[in-house]
């Protein structure tokens, strides 16, 4: 892995993680109307969840349909270049949205990958859970030893 290179070259990332409790699988435009109507219906418990410390994200006004696609389509990008993963986190049952999962680059030369996650509110119990599973995942499955798991 080069200096400058978020995975080393030829690394093919992982595309799920499966649980009892829930599955990950890269997030596209394929996921544009469950993954907005998830992270709307949720917006407080988002923001007031460990790694959105900048109150940022998510607007406390929304988006619309189309910015949020847009956004998927940025992510579904970012995943085919390599420069970062984003996944959907769906029910295992019914397939329905229930979070999202974000493996970027950290900010911090204290570490290799930031991972931040979230899950809607009425999945409150879902938080820990699946930070955790993530963390063990990143660990034993991709090519990063330093994770940030933004205070979890």
């Amino acid at each position: 892995m080069t200096a400058d290179a978020f995975v080393p070259v030829g690394f093919d990332p992982p595309t799920s993680l499966v649980t009892d409790q829930f599955r990950l699988e890269p997030l596209g435009p394929q996921h544009n109307e469950a993954d907005h109507a998830a992270w709307m219906s949720s917006i407080e418990h988002i923001r007031s969840t460990p790694g959105y410390p900048d109150g940022n994200w998510p607007p406390r006004s929304g988006m619309t349909l189309e910015e949020n696609l847009a956004d998927l389509r940025r992510h579904a990008d970012d995943f085919a270049r390599g420069v970062g993963f984003t996944f959907t986190v769906l029910d295992p049952n019914d397939d329905d949205v229930i979070g999202c999962v974000y493996l970027y680059p950290s900010a911090s030369e204290d570490w290799d990958v930031t991972v931040q996650s979230w899950v809607r509110a009425d999945r409150s119990g879902l938080d820990r859970p699946l930070a955790d599973a993530v963390a063990q995942w990143v660990a034993t499955d991709w090519p990063w030893e330093r994770l940030d798991r933004c205070g979890r």
